[in-house]
């Protein structure tokens, strides 16, 4: 199962952005989805930092196996995670 996010609709809505985040992965976990697709959108880089931030925290951080920042496409994030 993949989920996805796409970001375009609210670039700069920084709570909005947050919320989001957070449900996507309780929705990851609670479907036990092996794969969350974020899509930041290639712009000048700033939601994707923001993203890779998030993702980084100490409290997001043993949510999810790994990310992988995909090479063909720079504005796409994929969130792997492996469930026991």
């Amino acid at each position: 199962m993949k989920l996805v996010l796409d970001l375009h609709d609210i670039y700069n809505k920084g709570d909005q952005i947050e919320r989001a985040l957070h449900d996507v992965m309780a929705e990851a976990a609670a479907k036990k989805a092996k794969l969350v697709e974020i899509i930041p959108g290639k712009g000048s880089g700033q939601l994707k930092k923001r993203v890779l931030r998030f993702l980084d925290r100490k409290d997001v951080r043993p949510l999810y196996h790994r990310v992988e920042k995909d090479k063909d496409n720079f504005g796409r994030v994929f969130v792997h995670f492996r469930w026991k």
